[in-house]
Formats: C-alpha cells, sequence, structure tokens
C-alpha cells in the first residue's frame, strides 16, 4: 500500500516500433468471422501489454491483509504481462504518468463497471504519504493483497485517478 523499491534490471528487452503481423487461417471459408478478442494491446511507444499475464498475476496474490508494497505489486504483475517500467516511479500517488506511457489512458472513475487490467491510484493524503494502487483482476480489486473492494481507507475524501488500457 505504500511504495516500490527501485531495481535495476539489465536484461531489458524491448518490442521493435512496429510490428505487421498476417494471422492466416488452415480454413478456406472466409465468409464466416470469428469474434476473438485479442487479449495483448500494443501502446503507441511499442510496448505490448498481455491483459490476461497481467490479471493472472494479480489473481496469483492470496493475502487478506496489506503488506505496504501495492506499488511493488502492480509493477511485478504489469511486467509479467510484458510492459517495460524502467524508471518507474516509488509512490504509488506517482505512477500515473507511467500507466500514460505503456498504453492506459486516464478515465472517469467507473468502480460499479470495472473492467479486466484496470488500474486506480489514491492520491497521498493524511492516512498515506505514498498513496495507493491496485488493478482488477476480473473478479476482485488487488494490490499487494486481495482487497474486498476498492475503498481501502476509512477516509472517503480520498482523489481517485482511475486508468484503463486502451484496446
Amino acid at each position: 500500500m505504500i511504495y516500490d523499491q527501485g531495481t535495476d534490471v539489465s536484461s531489458d528487452v524491448y518490442a521493435p516500433a512496429e510490428v505487421r503481423v498476417a494471422l492466416r487461417s488452415g480454413s478456406t471459408d472466409h465468409g464466416s468471422q470469428t469474434s476473438s478478442r485479442a487479449k495483448s494491446y500494443t501502446s503507441a511507444s511499442a510496448q505490448r501489454v498481455d491483459i490476461d499475464k497481467f490479471t493472472q498475476k494479480l489473481q496469483s496474490i492470496t493475502r487478506l491483509t496489506s503488506t505496504q508494497r501495492c506499488a511493488r505489486s502492480i509493477r511485478v504483475a504489469l511486467e509479467s504481462a510484458g510492459a517495460k517500467v524502467k524508471g518507474h516511479p516509488v509512490a504509488a500517488a506517482d505512477w500515473g504518468g507511467t500507466l500514460t506511457k505503456i498504453g492506459y489512458r486516464k478515465i472517469n472513475p467507473s468502480f460499479e463497471n470495472p473492467k479486466k487490467g484496470d488500474i486506480y491510484i489514491i492520491d497521498r493524503n493524511g492516512s498515506s504519504k505514498y498513496g495507493h494502487i491496485a488493478g482488477y483482476s476480473g473478479s476482485n480489486w488487488v494490490s499487494d493483497y486481495k482487497q474486498s473492494g476498492y475503498a481501502v481507507y476509512r477516509n472517503k475524501n480520498v482523489n481517485y485517478s482511475y486508468y484503463r488500457l486502451d484496446h
């Protein structure tokens, strides 16, 4: 819930700036279209983030109480999904710019109808000088623990920023 430790990842792998992929099926029936949703999204900075891998990592977090390392948990989940977040901020409250760099966009809070992969940030406040960050796994809000909901502070006057991956 509090901060992330800086890391020095020496084996960064970057996605190419532009990728062209042609998918071909063995089927010759071109009249029928199969509706399949892509699970990997490429941002303007050519980063690919796999929502399924991000949410799988979130779902693997089973703690029921905070370790005060929410930013670290979200960073690890994003990296497991292919995001390159070198030079990331330490405080959860400062992650907005990093999220937009990897393809997320800031939207109006949508807690009533979250989508798999959504992330919210709580600004610094009297309860936390580092803020808070959590991701939606498809069934729960998860940070460094499985939250019972999005409202983790007793103070109702906290400021939320809400992010969704463009796809």
